[in-house]
């Protein structure tokens, strides 16, 4: 019994033809359709689709000058791409195309002979699925060290080694900075955007880490893109450095980037708040609004914001409130006269 949908993007602008195949094909895959090669180049790294299909009756051959990118991309390498054509074109199709792809069906074919090919083909092809993803999922449950995939700082998938030392069972909902401690969230969540925006492809870190037993342990961890186009998804892979819960000061990084947003974060925590910002939280604790502060103290509501961004980034918080119960707790400030 045929339970799993298949993934399949349709490259189309052709409402006719869209319609006729996704009612041929939606009891077999799940259909997305795009108007053009780049948005849909950009929906296969997200989706890594089994099947990739090009109505070549929409567009130029201006349009179609970079299809040579979903195979020279090695996460869609596996993904079955199609041509639908006009005979017309045939010798400049073969000319120019067929190198580039696995099949090219004709126009001389109808709708609902072109599902029907898809759909036989789909399912006579055991080897078609997303071969890179189900490799590196199948590859990292085998590893004795904890690893994740991320996007960012969302985990996607975890490995055996993971679920057991941090003490989960699923990866839904949960996020890399849920293992670090209330001060370092920032700066971690910081590295790991920078990372997954940059142009390097790996990266190396030291960190400390809550485990599942609240204990406190010093890492190193290292970041390896699966590809650079692919939206920021990533492996990281733990390597604890020590047995006791020590937390060291160094941070380090291969990559410069990583390293001094690390670097920069770090030394945020060390600072204590400037008599203005003191005086800006202790009326903010009074209720007072930025305009009412600003006629307090004489000062521009613009020079207003900008001290209190400094004491959210101060903090490692993401809001002025978060900010003003951090110092409170942390006898930053003197209750007594806010």
């Amino acid at each position: 019994m045929r339970t799993e949908k298949k993934q399949l993007i349709f490259i189309s602008n052709k409402q006719e033809i869209i319609s006729e195949l996704q009612e041929g094909l939606s009891r077999y895959f799940e259909v997305n359709v795009v108007s053009s090669i780049h948005t849909a180049y950009t929906l296969a790294l997200k989706l890594l689709p089994d099947i990739i299909l090009i109505d070549q009756t929409s567009f130029t051959t201006q349009d179609l000058k970079n299809l040579e990118n979903f195979k020279s991309t090695h996460f869609l390498n596996k993904s079955w791409l199609i041509m639908y054509a006009n005979i017309l074109d045939k010798a400049e199709i073969d000319l120019n195309y067929k190198p580039l792809l696995d099949d090219i069906f004709y126009d001389a074919a109808s709708s609902t002979a072109l599902s029907e090919r898809l759909i036989d083909q789909v399912y006579a092809n055991l080897s078609l699925s997303n071969y890179w993803k189900d490799a590196f999922l199948g590859l990292f449950n085998l590893l004795s060290n904890p690893v994740v995939l991320l996007q960012q700082e969302v985990i996607v998938s975890m490995n055996d080694s993971f679920k057991q030392t941090f003490k989960i069972d699923s990866a839904d909902g949960v996020k890399l900075t849920d293992f670090v401690n209330c001060e370092n969230k920032t700066k971690v969540k910081a590295s790991l955007r920078n990372f997954a925006r940059g142009k390097h492809m790996q990266a190396t870190t030291r960190t400390a880490l809550r485990l599942g037993d609240h204990k406190i342990r010093n890492a190193k961890i290292s970041f390896s893109k699966l590809d650079k186009m692919l939206q920021g998804q990533y492996i990281m892979m733990i390597q604890f450095t020590e047995d006791d819960t020590y937390v060291k000061e160094e941070i380090g990084s291969i990559c410069e980037m990583v390293n001094t947003c690390f670097e920069e974060n770090s030394q945020l925590t060390n600072y204590s708040f400037t008599s203005r910002e003191k005086e800006i939280i202790q009326l903010l604790c009074k209720g007072y609004k930025t305009k009412d502060i600003s006629d307090r103290l004489f000062i521009s509501p613009k020079t207003i914001e900008k001290h209190r961004a400094n004491i959210i980034k101060r903090t490692n918080s993401e809001t002025i409130l978060e900010s003003i119960i951090y110092a409170i707790n942390h006898n930053l400030i003197d209750v007594s006269h806010a």
